[in-house]
């Protein structure tokens, strides 16, 4: 029997991003008219939770087995949950409980293949990949380490959602699907500073490492505005509604959260309130949206 302080591994507190970036695949499919079926959509949330679970906890063993976890300095965004460095003999059950919840992933695929086609398999191929080699292969290399979290939880996730509920891609699942890939690669970039010389001491590469904060915050700058302009982009092409424009109201967290970065001086204590509004970008952003997608279909 799996001990319960193990579910920390899991890293319960971040999972509400995985059903945000499901509705916003659901949106593009209500954008798109496409009638779908409930069981579809719940087989889909099912895979998406179980394989951000699983890269949770198998890189949370990872950096356990790496020593990584006994370097950083945690924080409420960074740092891993400290499960395995409080409790070692837990260790063996995050392995057991990525691995598991990856092979829940593979099954909820090999079901939606059958049901809604053979065009989510690269889409399930790619996922798959990230997944197991995201810790040990691709936090080495600083320009994959940049994109992936954003492709899983953006291109993948929410263009993964679309096809499954509604046979098909669409040019407004794919403008849905960038908002995250900029704002969930800003995520991790920004959560990256606090361990850069943990990172740096076990061969990690990324660009919090390679270059200073100020310099990071310009990426995150590039990154935030993106995200706004493909918002902006499809309602000015009518690919979105006009409702979508919600999402700007969080533009001045963005520009906050900038400036605060760009003006690290390497006071982590100051940096962390600024990763807290990152994080409430992040998830902000896209359910407004949502929420502008549901104002324009239900009226």
């Amino acid at each position: 029997m799996i001990p319960f302080p193990v579910v920390g591994v899991a890293r319960p507190n971040f999972l509400i991003l995985t059903p945000i970036c499901i509705c916003l695949g659901l949106a593009g499919v209500m954008l798109s008219g496409n009638d779908f079926q409930w069981s579809i959509l719940a087989v889909v949330l099912l895979g998406a939770l179980t394989a951000h679970i699983s890269v949770n906890a198998l890189n949370e063993y990872a950096d356990f087995q790496s020593g990584l976890d006994f370097k950083t300095t945690r924080t409420p965004f960074s740092g891993g949950s400290g499960t395995l460095v409080i409790q070692p003999r837990l260790a063996p059950y995050a392995l057991v409980i990525g691995a598991a919840s990856l092979a829940i992933t593979l099954g909820c695929g090999l079901y939606l293949l059958r049901q809604s086609g053979w065009g989510l398999l690269p889409i399930g191929i790619m996922g798959t990949l990230i997944i197991t080699f995201y810790t040990g292969w691709i936090n080495r290399h600083r320009l994959l380490v940049l994109i992936a979290p954003g492709l899983s939880f953006g291109p993948l996730m929410v263009m993964g959602t679309h096809y499954a509920l509604a046979g098909s891609f669409s040019l407004p699942a794919l403008l849905l699907s960038l908002i995250p890939f900029f704002l969930v690669n800003n995520l991790l970039l920004l959560n990256q500073i606090p361990d850069v010389e943990a990172d740096r001491s076990i061969g990690r590469d990324n660009y919090t490492i390679a270059w200073e904060p100020a310099q990071s915050a310009w990426i995150y700058a590039g990154f935030g505005m993106l995200a706004y302009l493909v918002v902006i982009a499809g309602v000015v092409t009518q690919h979105l509604p006009a409702t979508s424009l919600l999402a700007l109201l969080t533009l001045g967290f963005t520009y906050r959260i900038f400036v605060g970065v760009r003006d690290y001086q390497g006071d982590i204590d100051r940096l962390i309130p600024h990763l807290g509004k990152n994080v409430a970008v992040t998830l902000g952003m896209p359910l407004l949206v949502f929420i502008g997608v549901i104002m324009d279909v239900v009226w």
